[in-house]
């Protein structure tokens, strides 16, 4: 759908703001360290978002190495330009479905949760391997499924308790729609990679409160446009809605609760 797309208004903000350090930020580092054993010299990021890995690549890559970061989202990437972190990277707009970039022309490409937004993965796929060098990387993750995620999962059956007649589906369809592996495998092999890695990674997903979780998902990802679309003058209560289901789960106070993905690497 291509209301999935949107990253607009208020939600870049929202998203790195909450989201980030909610969910994003451990798995970064995990990708950032991932490339940084590789020792390249010239990095694409797709997808880059707020810039979370952008930034976490820019920690952990040598100081010489280049980094290009492109997303199709403009307000996405205006955020992110202007983040603490960000000054040394390059930042693009670019369709990852067709990069504007030569061939053979990037040592590693990372995508941090962004292929399941690629209309056509396998287009996305084939011009990732078209862009890296021989012997070139591409690291990226994808989300296992939603009932392994435990906050997206109890704020998907609380927006869906608000609007049974029409229940918004974004974090189940799409963040957590891709987590087959065998399928994700299948699509890299048929666009021409013959070296494929996965590995399942669980991690602890935490925030000061289940409120300020609940901002995250409701109102900091395409969900809340789907709310809104539904009934504007409800997403207030959406929220706390979802807040009131973490908290019913994992408390009122601070919550932790499982978050799972699962890691490629596949060698061009």
């Amino acid at each position: 759908m291509q209301s999935d797309r949107q990253f607009a208004g208020s939600i870049p903000a929202l998203y790195d703001r909450y989201l980030g350090p909610l969910i994003f930020a451990d798995y970064a580092a995990d990708l950032a360290r991932r490339a940084a054993a590789l020792a390249p010299e010239r990095v694409l990021e797709t997808a880059a978002g707020t810039g979370i890995v952008s930034r976490a690549l820019a920690r952990a890559l040598a100081p010489a190495t280049e980094i290009v970061a492109t997303d199709l989202n403009q307000p996405m990437l205006d955020y992110a330009a202007v983040q603490p972190g960000a000054e040394k990277i390059v930042w693009r707009r670019a369709d990852a479905q067709s990069l504007p970039f030569a061939d053979a022309s990037f040592d590693a490409v990372v995508c941090q949760f962004g292929v399941m937004f690629f209309p056509d993965r396998p287009a996305a796929y084939r011009e990732v391997r078209r862009v890296l060098k021989p012997d070139g990387c591409f690291l990226f993750n994808v989300w296992d499924r939603i009932e392994e995620n435990e906050f997206a999962n109890r704020v998907t059956d609380a927006i869906a308790a608000l609007f049974p007649a029409d229940p918004p589906g974004f974090l189940a369809r799409t963040p957590h729609g891709h987590h087959d592996v065998a399928v994700v495998t299948s699509e890299l092999s048929r666009s021409g990679f013959g070296r494929v890695e996965v590995g399942t990674l669980a991690k602890r997903s935490r925030a000061v409160s289940s409120l300020e979780a609940a901002i995250g998902f409701c109102e900091g990802t395409p969900l809340r446009s789907e709310i809104e679309a539904r009934a504007p003058e409800r997403l207030g209560e959406a929220t706390a809605a979802a807040a009131a289901a973490i908290a019913a789960r994992f408390g009122a106070g601070p919550v932790d609760g499982k978050i799972q993905a699962h890691v490629f690497t596949a060698r061009r």
